[in-house]
């Protein structure tokens, strides 16, 4: 083969130059007529036209090629003859790295449902609509951080490993080097964790919260990005068991300065993708479009996916009390006529179909809906004072509901102290918790972003096992 050096199809598609010599490889996308082979390679969205001259390749040559076989490619670069591309290569030297058995291989060149890509995720990514997914996930992840470093945080990295459940819900993984039938136990028979590789009982984390308050404390402005865990046993589109969290810290923050927050980063995320993956946004789009032409007009989207995007960033978004949320749905026409499935009285949270109501419907914006009930919040939220409710903020969207939930945190020593109490929350286990309260302690606030939603909400997907390579669900555990 020829000492060229290969050039990715994005550079060549990007900066071609006409009847220059190239090396390409990738996977074969279709390969029509034993004459035109469509390769991409993984570095964009679009293909490369191979143009095959038959009677320059040995048949036994050109019988190993078949859909998403590997191989390399010299050609010249010329103006393209058809429709849908500028440039094509005209085939000098073909080699083939790795065969596939076109009858053995389990994605055919037709339609597949979501579900079947599922089970089989080593292939998945090599379709249209999961390489721009993943390419997309990148892309987010990308801008996270670049987001954060240009405004002066620094990433920190909290524990996988924790003794703290940071949300109260105790659905949590543990993490033990027992064997369960062999586990030692204290003397009222319970497992004695003493004896346990960390000498006490841990989990995956659900949160990096409350070590990243430390970081915050300390060096006034960070963010966590990193997997977190819940043993939740639920299957629904929306729930993982293995996910990742983005967690911005300030200090001197409030609830005003948090909500900012969130809406700049929010809309920086949503228009890094608008500007860059024009491709991907719109082949997803289609996507959608295409396989909504089946379902009755209530039960398509509201937008187009690249308008709902356009929805979030050209929009201020709507800030409104969870009372006022509360007044406002149970007194719309939907409510009134039933048209809910869940109820809805002050004290209880908001569900989806609320929430979707006061964006889509009402404010026809985002939504930020801040001060809760202290009852369905978590104990480290500060208290408002009418002692009822705590400076907690939800951020909604069009199509998905809650993005972000976050809050002011609770600085006052003895006020976080009395709610730990409250809630039976161990004040020995989160000692040093109280330590930033006690030692240089000050006003304070953060969030947290589920990163698969963001990834979900950009890409339009319907389901979160499709936004994340390899799903953990209740009883999926492959790859």
């Amino acid at each position: 083969m020829s000492t060229l050096r290969r050039t990715e199809i994005a550079s060549l598609l990007k900066d071609a130059n006409i009847n220059e010599d190239v090396l390409v490889k990738g996977w074969v996308r279709a390969f029509r007529a034993n004459r035109f082979i469509a390769l991409n390679d993984g570095s964009a969205f679009d293909n490369v036209q191979v143009v095959v001259d038959f009677e320059n390749f040995d048949e036994a040559l050109l019988k190993q090629i078949s859909f998403h076989s590997c191989i390399s490619v010299k050609g010249k670069i010329v103006e393209s003859q058809g429709s849908g591309q500028s440039i094509e290569i005209i085939a000098e030297e073909i080699e083939v790295l790795g065969g596939a058995d076109s009858d053995a291989y389990p994605l055919q060149p037709k339609k597949q449902t979501l579900e079947y890509l599922r089970e089989k995720a080593q292939f998945r990514m090599r379709t249209n609509t999961f390489s721009a997914v993943f390419r997309i996930r990148h892309a987010i992840a990308y801008a996270v951080n670049k987001f954060y470093h240009d405004h002066g945080f620094y990433y920190m990295h909290t524990p996988i490993i924790t003794g703290s459940d940071a949300e109260g819900a105790g659905e949590m993984f543990h993490v033990t080097t027992f064997k369960p039938d062999t586990a030692p136990r204290d003397e009222d028979g319970a497992v004695d964790y003493k004896k346990d590789f960390f000498g006490k009982e841990t989990n995956l984390t659900v949160s990096g919260q409350l070590q990243a308050e430390i970081g915050a404390l300390s060096m006034g402005k960070v963010y966590t990005f990193g997997p977190t865990f819940r043993a939740e046993n639920s299957n629904t589109s929306r729930h993982l068991a293995e996910f990742w969290m983005i967690e911005p810290e300030v200090a001197f923050n409030d609830i005003n300065d948090n909500m900012d927050l969130a809406e700049s980063f929010s809309k920086y995320l949503i228009n890094y993708i608008l500007d860059n993956y024009p491709s991907d946004l719109a082949f997803l789009e289609k996507r959608i479009l295409d396989m909504e032409k089946q379902l009755p007009k209530e039960k398509r989207r509201a937008m187009p996916l690249i308008e709902t995007l356009r929805f979030v960033v050209d929009n201020d978004f709507e800030r409104i009390t969870y009372t006022d949320a509360v007044n406002l749905v149970r007194s719309s026409k939907p409510f009134k006529k039933g048209k809910f499935e869940y109820d809805l009285d002050w004290g209880k949270d908001l569900q989806a179909e609320h929430e979707r109501w006061l964006v889509e419907k009402k404010f026809k914006k985002p939504v930020i809906v801040v001060d809760y009930p202290k009852d369905i919040k978590a104990f480290y939220m500060r208290a408002n004072e009418d002692g009822k409710t705590v400076a907690a903020m939800d951020v909604l969207f069009p199509g998905i509901g809650e993005v972000i939930g976050g809050s002011q945190r609770e600085e006052r020593h003895d006020l976080l102290l009395a709610r730990m109490k409250e809630m039976d929350v161990s004040e020995e286990e989160l000692s040093w918790y109280l330590d930033l309260r006690k030692f240089g302690g000050c006003p304070h606030a953060g969030f947290g972003m589920g990163f698969e939603r963001m990834v979900l909400f950009i890409t339009g997907m319907s389901n979160i096992r499709d936004v994340i390579p390899f799903p953990r669900t209740p009883g999926n555990a492959e790859f």
